[in-house]
């Protein structure tokens, strides 16, 4: 791995990249310790102290939401989004016409779902700040126009910031910057947990969390590199003189095909609400919230969120019909399976049994380990359950594969042997 590092920074390009990303990375996590002007942070500890909901935005924001900072409502808006127009593409034609046009429709999408990140961001600033004042009520604390406005604004201004950074990691540094961005979050929060759990002589809790990391670790990689292997062979063609064809070869289906996509869009949908019902301070609404976001409730709708959008993702980036026709094309079939719709079905039905064990195993490594540390009833570690852990080991895994195409373009010896 340190010989892997040490040829990628031998490239110039690959050098300049993993710069870039880390100081944009450098320039987030800053973002999230400058506080907005106006703002009682003690005040805003307090409330997130005492809200599930807000504590888990607080950890995918790294921080930024207790400290009241620019970037404190996070990447989470722009996710959400996403989610929509991704769900929107097999409601409504148009988005799906788009999404076929290639890069002109790409940038239609990802026009319009900038447009949708600033109305969510506006919506979430505007909930914040009541929240932050029905706080300041009982001492007698009033902010005015301009103080209201200026928090707005900031927040909004930092969501905007946040995204456009993501956009540039994707398109000038290494790995998805949406992705990289909430992995630096987390990450940025796992020391202190740690920290803090000894400091209460909580030993053994950190004892376990360091194995249960270590097995979730080992198991996401196990699961990640595992895939089905659809043998594929091509007829001879003779042109010319030569004869084309006749070697073997095979479609590689993961068995996650999704990485960490569904923990990622399963939360931000679960904790939408939750958020939403904290931030607006309606009594109901915020023990439906907490239910969602910490009761039993959570453990179900969790795993069915992941089960869904690992099934929903894999269809919209696993196309059996283009494969199918591109085999066609190109003299290929596989053995024992009729060309064309025959093809295609084979590959679907493939597709669907090993994604099901992927699907099954996301859900239960996101939620395990959270159930085991709510049982100890240590509140330091809660928000470190499964899915952040799923979230870090997914980004780095998928980062250091894109490192590695890379390299192996260059011909040099990447991080997988």
């Amino acid at each position: 791995m340190i010989t892997a590092i040490a040829n990628a920074f031998r490239v110039p390009e690959l050098r300049r990249r993993i710069l870039f990303t880390l100081a944009i990375i450098a320039v987030y996590r800053i973002g999230a310790h400058i506080p907005v002007p106006g703002v009682d942070l003690e005040r805003v500890q307090d409330i997130i102290e005492g809200q599930a909901a807000l504590g888990l935005l607080n950890l995918f924001s790294g921080g930024a939401l207790e400290n009241f900072a620019v970037f404190a409502l996070g990447i989470m808006p722009y996710i959400t989004a996403s989610i929509i127009m991704q769900l929107l593409q097999g409601v409504i034609p148009k988005v799906e016409q788009w999404a076929k046009e290639g890069e002109a429709g790409q940038r239609k999408i990802t026009q319009t779902t900038r447009y949708l990140t600033l109305a969510i961001s506006t919506v979430q600033a505007i909930a914040m700040l009541g929240l932050f004042q029905s706080a300041l009520a009982p001492a007698g604390v009033t902010l005015d126009i301009v103080s209201r406005a200026i928090i707005v604004i900031t927040l909004i201004a930092g969501t905007s910031l946040i995204m456009w950074m993501g956009e540039l990691i994707t398109q000038r540094g290494i790995g998805n910057g949406m992705s990289l961005m909430i992995f630096a979050s987390i990450v940025a929060r796992f020391p202190v947990a740690i920290v803090q759990s000894v400091r209460l002589g909580d030993t053994a809790m950190t004892l376990a969390l360091v194995i249960i990391f270590v097995f979730v670790v080992a198991a996401v990689v196990t699961i990640d590199r595992g895939q089905r292997r659809i043998p594929v062979q091509y007829a001879k063609r003779v042109v010319g003189r030569k004869v084309y064809g006749g070697a073997g070869t095979y479609i590689p289906l993961k068995i996650n095909g999704a990485n960490v996509i569904p923990i990622i869009f399963a939360s931000a949908i679960l904790f939408f609400p939750a958020q939403i019902a904290t931030l607006t301070g309606v009594e109901w609404m915020q023990r439906v919230g907490n239910s969602l976001s910490s009761g039993s409730l959570y453990y179900f709708f969790f795993a069915g969120l992941v089960i869904f959008f690992t099934y929903f993702y894999t269809a919209l980036v696993f196309n059996p019909i283009d494969l199918a026709d591109n085999l066609r094309k190109n003299g290929g079939f596989i053995p024992g399976v009729r060309p064309g719709k025959t093809t295609v079905n084979y590959l679907e039905k493939t597709m669907n049994r090993i994604t099901l064990p992927g699907a099954v195993f996301l859900a239960a490594i996101a939620i395990a380990p959270t159930v085991l540390f709510r049982a100890t009833g240590v509140t330091v570690l809660e928000q470190f359950g499964g899915a952040s852990i799923l979230i870090m080991v997914g980004v780095a895994l998928e980062t250091m594969t894109q490192l590695e195409s890379q390299l192996k373009m260059r011909h040099y010896d990447g991080f997988f042997k």
